[in-house]
């Protein structure tokens, strides 16, 4: 007989073989032991996890004439015939190349016959997330007025594709995902009865890179005993799976922690030239560090857990703090999400190797979670209120001004020196600005503003969106000194064009931010920049009248204060 993989070697044929769903497999046990059997079951969850191999068991239970505690005996010619495929009442169906109307009704049509040898007809429906809406209204009916002696038995990866009139007519169990233990335990037992010698790091190793499917994991062995010279060892499923060894990770975070960024990177640069695929390689250095919190938090339970720990790993252990390792698994896991829209990950991992290699004080690594971050952002929220009170005050009584020039001028001189306003980058953005682009981002803003921790999420509460256009984006602040922390903050703006481009496709503005009372006067300028620029180029070019007296003309006190609290929604109309 030719060679048959592992995993259809060892597919569970009970209940009790199946690895890691006791609760499903105990209530399927009960109902077919008490003789209550639904017409109509949905199998939902993770891929190897056991939905179709339970679908059969069941299918096998229900038939068998000499089921026993609700497990079938798998020896009569029924259990047979259903195990082989072979027994014509139980069919099996893949909805992913039979997905149309047609296929459907020919299976409905064929449903209303009694089964000819099983005492229910079966249908076992894999992936029926696939099928098209005339194929789901199709099988609605069926389900809704079903026959007797008829079980369907939908299998999916993906319920959330499901419509729920179809739903609400099944019993729902959902697989969960295998525990890294039970699988390492399921196969040691396979490679004892396959008479192979193993490590049993080598098994951990296979069961943490198959993340809970056991179908992937019998066929990662599968490999690992085919590369493997009589014993499958640790070496051997490292190259099998791709995964990192224990030595590799401590000589690459050692170099972080060090902060030694050549080395770091020279360390990464020849992990991936051995294979080592980006997404198993950050899973592999989050689960160590994880394993060093772990292991200093509770250092017995990681060893239970662990077995074999290094000498590297104990030292790294004992010298990283908690607030460090905090700050690695924040970058690494924020690498990890942004590599799955990326197609050069080799990019982001070097500017993670980069990150990792620098150390975090108490306040930027805590992430607003610590005592400290909360009282810095407590004391930066409180002096924000106080600037909003005096400015709102000062804006109700405005002091007498004997020389409106002269103190204008000051006004202006001393707000340069505070602050230096980016005003060639604010009119580049007014060159292209739209009102349907200020509309995108403030339909996002509020989802935007999650995205960020505590203490970035309070300096832009209180922004103002004043103008947006296909390259960039205006931001303004009620007082001067949020406005000046927010630009001296490099990574500020950076994250906010980032986030936006994902909420918005395509849009990855450059962020300016200006303080709010400089806004006016800045899009004033620009207006008469704009005029002077035209009249420079052709001396007969005119702006439109409209333009013209925006650009001229000093905008009554009224009208000013409409501008200031509405921006770019202000129309002002002459009469």
């Amino acid at each position: 007989m030719s060679y048959q993989a592992l995993y259809r070697v060892w597919r569970s044929q009970r209940f009790e073989d199946v690895v890691g769903q006791k609760a499903i497999t105990q209530t399927l046990k009960n109902a077919v032991s008490q003789n209550q059997i639904s017409h109509a079951y949905l199998f939902t969850g993770p891929r190897g996890t056991g939905k179709t191999s339970a679908a059969k068991i069941f299918a096998k239970a229900i038939n068998c004439p000499n089921s026993h505690d609700g497990e079938p005996c798998n020896e009569c010619e029924m259990c047979k015939a259903i195990t082989a495929g072979k027994q014509e009442d139980v069919i099996e169906i893949d909805a992913a190349s039979n997905n149309g109307v047609d296929e459907i009704r020919f299976i409905t049509d064929r449903a209303k016959y009694a089964p000819t040898q099983a005492k229910y007809k079966v249908y076992i429906i894999d992936e029926v997330h696939m099928l098209s809406t005339g194929a789901f209204n199709a099988l609605l009916k069926t389900l809704e007025e079903p026959q007797e002696s008829l079980v369907f038995i939908l299998a999916t990866t993906e319920p959330h594709k499901i419509p729920a009139t179809i739903i609400s007519r099944t019993q729902r169990f959902d697989f969960k995902r295998i525990d890294t233990k039970d699988i390492a335990e399921h196969l040691a037992f396979i490679l004892g009865k396959i008479d192979v010698p193993y490590e049993e790091e080598a098994l951990k190793v296979i069961a943490q890179a198959a993340e809970g499917g056991m179908r992937d994991a019998l066929s990662m062995l599968d490999q690992a005993i085919s590369f493997a010279e009589g014993k499958v060892t640790m070496k051997d499923v490292m190259e099998v799976t791709g995964s990192l060894s224990y030595e590799r990770m401590d000589q690459f975070m050692g170099a972080c922690w060090q902060e030694e960024t050549a080395t770091a990177l020279a360390d990464l640069d020849e992990m991936l030239a051995s294979g080592k695929e980006a997404r198993r390689l950050l899973e592999n250095l989050l689960v160590y560090c994880r394993d060093l919190l772990l292991y200093q938090k509770a250092p017995q339970l990681l060893t239970e857990k662990n077995g074999y720990l290094t000498e590297g790993f104990k030292q790294l252990a004992k010298e990283v703090s908690s607030k460090q390792l905090f700050y690695w698994i924040k970058q690494l896991n924020e690498t990890q999400n942004e590599i799955r829209f990326t197609n050069s990950p080799r990019i982001y991992l070097e500017v993670a190797a980069v990150k990792l290699c620098s150390r975090q004080s108490s306040a930027t690594t805590a992430g607003g979670n610590s005592d400290e971050a909360r009282e810095l952002v407590q004391n930066l929220q409180q002096q924000v209120n106080q600037l909003i009170h005096e400015i709102n005050e000062l804006k109700k009584n405005p002091p007498v001004k004997a020389t409106p020039i002269a103190t204008s001028s000051s006004a202006t001189s001393t707000k340069t020196s505070k602050y230096r306003l980016p005003k060639e980058r604010v009119y580049r953005v007014l060159e292209q600005a739209t009102n349907e682009d200020v509309t995108k981002v403030r339909e996002v803003w509020e989802e935007l503003l999650t995205m960020f921790d505590s203490l970035q999420k309070g300096l832009l509460r209180n922004t103002q969106i004043k103008a947006a256009g296909p390259q960039g984006l205006v931001l303004s602040f009620e007082a001067e000194m949020v406005c000046q922390k927010a630009s001296e903050d490099e990574q500020l703006a950076l994250m906010i064009s980032n986030h936006m481009s994902r909420l918005i496709s395509g849009y990855a503005p450059e962020i300016v931010f200006i303080p709010e009372s400089a806004w006016l006067s800045l899009r004033q300028g620009y207006l008469q920049q704009r005029k002077a620029r035209l009249n420079e180029a052709n001396g007969e070019v005119q702006l439109p009248e409209k333009e013209k007296q925006e650009a001229t003309a000093t905008p009554e006190p009224l009208v000013e204060k409409a501008q200031e609290f509405f921006g770019d929604l202000t129309s002002i109309v002459n009469d």
